[in-house]
């Protein structure tokens, strides 16, 4: 099967099932550990698991990465990855092999020494999980007093050592009111950009009551604030498992286009909405790899195949650069090629791979 850039080349679609996968993206589990018990976590353990893969084995992920010059930029994710003992020489042995090193934390145990240690190992950007504008809403996702307080510290200290700062936000009933709030809070902690989830329900999420979860209506007009907010504000708002939010960005470009508006910079550009089966991959704490972190069906083993083997030959993924087969509303939708609809939502949601997207009203 060919590479994505020479299927670009020969004019094919590089969401494709013929076509390998070059993940952008690949996020590591680096530990099942964490000192939150957040609400809407994806993770399955409750405390580190005894056959977590070891420094070895997480340096030969890295090396997999390296060697096939993928170019991925490698997410050590978590749980908490400042729970793992190794993480600062797993981070510095990413930077001698040349692989961009990313870190997703809930900084509450971040202080002025580990952000200065990160910047030393090649971290640029830490993203970081902020559910409210206040104590009271974000602490109530987190399941610990004191953790907004701890994170905006957090936050603080990144930014003083020079490592740009995500803040990721998941919203639900709870803070759908928030958006707004939310963008000042952002601007406030000198961050770069703010990345718009929306829930799925998968790990501790599935236990969430289900109307605490947004309508399809109140999600079309949380993406399309967020779409104008874009414009407006000098910063990047990007929608993450909520790939519809692409179809919103053309189909308000296409307004502004015909009233005769100058081009507005939008929600950011993504080379499909849903990016499972292509543009990313995930690496559990075990060594298991699935296609995305919230959808919870198993494509290979790191201790029996290498990564690359696994894209190469899981007919799971092949199948998720497949619109074709979606189902539902989903199926001919103009749109299906730039979206493609959740599947961790549609799988987590009404057990089908290949069913509509839940949380849109087209």
């Amino acid at each position: 099967m060919p590479h994505p850039h020479a299927a670009r080349a020969a004019g094919m679609r590089p969401f494709s099932p013929d076509v390998v996968p070059t993940p952008r993206l690949v996020f590591w589990e680096t530990t099942g550990d964490c000192n939150l018990r957040c609400v809407h976590c994806r993770r399955e353990w409750d405390a580190a698991p005894p056959n977590e893969l070891s420094t070895d084995e997480a340096r030969n992920l890295i090396d997999q990465i390296a060697d096939n010059r993928w170019g991925s930029i490698l997410v050590f994710s978590g749980g908490e990855p400042l729970m793992r003992r190794d993480l600062f020489e797993l981070l510095d042995y990413a930077k001698t092999r040349g692989v961009t090193p990313a870190v997703a934390t809930n900084a509450t145990l971040v202080t002025d020494d580990i952000a200065t240690r990160l910047a030393a190992a090649g971290v640029s950007r830490v993203s970081v999980s902020l559910d409210g504008p206040d104590a009271a809403t974000h602490d109530a996702f987190r399941g610990l007093p004191g953790s907004f307080d701890d994170t905006i510290r957090g936050i603080g200290a990144l930014r003083k050592a020079g490592i740009e700062v995500q803040i990721n936000v998941t919203f639900t009933k709870a803070n759908r009111d928030m958006a707004s709030p939310m963008l000042d809070l952002v601007q406030r902690l000198d961050a770069c950009a703010l990345h718009v989830f929306l829930l799925v329900p998968v790990g501790c999420g599935v236990d969430l009551p289900e109307e605490i979860r947004l309508e399809a209506a109140e999600v079309e007009r949380l993406l399309t604030y967020f779409d104008q907010q874009a414009t407006e504000r000098d910063m990047e708002i990007r929608a993450t498992c909520a790939p519809q939010a692409q179809r919103i960005r053309q189909q308000r470009a296409r307004a502004r286009e015909r009233k005769g508006l100058p081009p507005g910079r939008g929600l950011a550009w993504s080379s499909k909405g849903c990016l499972a089966g292509g543009g990313i991959v995930f690496v559990d704490a075990v060594g298991k790899v699935f296609p995305c972190g919230y959808l919870p069906i198993e494509v290979g083993d790191l201790r029996k195949q290498s990564l690359k083997q696994i894209l190469e030959s899981s007919t799971t993924l092949a199948s998720l650069r497949n619109t074709d087969l979606l189902e539902g509303r989903c199926k001919g939708c103009e749109f299906a090629p730039s979206c493609g609809g959740c599947r961790a939502r549609s799988w987590g949601t009404v057990g089908n791979l290949f069913g509509e997207e839940p949380s849109c009203p087209m």
